[in-house]
């Protein structure tokens, strides 16, 4: 929201309570609780377990949001939540997301006592920030509820990555850090005699091979679990795909090289920089948060000129650069850009 009167920055201002009261319905499914009928403020109650008082002036809140509406039925999404919420994901999926803006919401509360100390504010609250990494690693279940957010939401960038994308002559492809496969399967849908290698982590390949099976494609691709950073990788490949996976060493492009039959092609899809001090306007609100987990860190954002330079030292030749166009004006569907490398 941008601000253009007094009271649009009294709003901005509320905005921690305002993103916990609709996070919360996120988390606990209310929308999707009343997409079938109206319910209420007694039967939510009770369905949720929240005290009547306090679920009243939750309800009366998400109404004053237009998220929700009271008739004399009881209380039902509205169109703009239908169409902005109900249409757009599923459940989990919000489910998700929600929590994980509530988990980063430590690193800016109290910010103003904070944000002068040369220290994480993470670490000034005695807390650690979440290790995403780790728990995908160690838990199939939050690997799997993470794989299929970043699968539902990565669609649309995929069917625009498949309408753009040259195939021609590639009958072989591996994805790196390719997580659900979301790209793959919208380039196997395309292409009827693609197939693809997928390369993550254990957990992430157990995920995505149920997503694979669910599109009716399991025959066409599959997942290998390892590190593709330090594990040996299969080679005979027309095509390799790095699609927001990092990280941009030339030691990892002279694997890749590597792995590619003669004239094959390294794609990488990245939201990147816009030089090195600036990130792309998608990263803004992440470039934040990452000074408050490390202050003393200098900016250092990943520019196409700097990946382009280390493939040429790998031996890449041919570079073509491309604009993703966006479906949407999502965060993560925007400013995606596609530079194309030849061994």
């Amino acid at each position: 929201m941008k601000p253009k009167t007094t009271e649009d920055v009294f709003q901005l201002m509320d905005g921690y309570i305002t993103s916990a009261v609709v996070g919360t319905a996120m988390e606990m499914g209310l929308f999707w609780l009343l997409a079938e009928k109206p319910l209420p403020a007694q039967n939510i109650s009770e369905t949720l377990n929240i005290p009547l008082n306090r679920c009243q002036n939750w309800l009366l809140l998400l109404c004053k949001l237009d998220l929700l509406e009271d008739s004399a039925k009881g209380y039902a999404p509205t169109t703009v939540a239908r169409k902005s919420i109900l249409d757009v994901y599923g459940q989990g999926t919000w489910a998700y997301l929600a929590r994980e803006d509530r988990l980063e919401f430590s690193a800016v509360r109290d910010l103003a006592l904070h944000i002068c100390q040369p220290r994480s504010t993470w670490e000034v609250q005695n807390l650690s920030p979440p290790d995403y990494y780790k728990r995908v690693l160690e838990n199939p279940t939050e690997a799997a509820r993470f794989t299929r957010t970043l699968y539902e939401i990565h669609i649309p960038l995929a069917d625009q990555l498949a309408s753009i994308l040259d195939m021609r002559g590639v009958k072989k492809l591996m994805d790196l850090g390719g997580g659900s496969g979301v790209v793959s399967l919208a380039l196997l849908r395309k292409q009827p005699d693609l197939t693809a290698v997928v390369v993550d982590v254990e957990n992430v390949c157990l995920a995505g091979r149920e997503i694979a099976l669910e599109n009716g494609l399991e025959g066409r691709i599959t997942y290998l679990a390892a590190d593709f950073i330090e594990d040996d990788l299969p080679t005979g490949f027309d095509m390799v795909m790095f699609c927001d996976a990092g990280p941009f060493s030339e030691s990892l492009f002279r694997k890749i090289y590597d792995v590619l039959n003669p004239d094959g092609r390294f794609v990488i899809v990245e939201q990147f920089a816009l030089n090195k001090i600036i990130p792309a306007p998608s990263h803004l609100l992440w470039s934040f948060l990452g000074s408050l987990e490390s202050p003393a860190q200098t900016n250092d954002f990943t520019t196409i000129d700097q990946v382009q330079a280390r493939l040429e030292q790998a031996g890449f030749r041919d570079f073509v650069t491309t604009s993703v166009p966006s479906k949407d004006d999502l965060r993560w569907n925007i400013d995606w850009i596609v530079l194309e490398a030849h061994r």
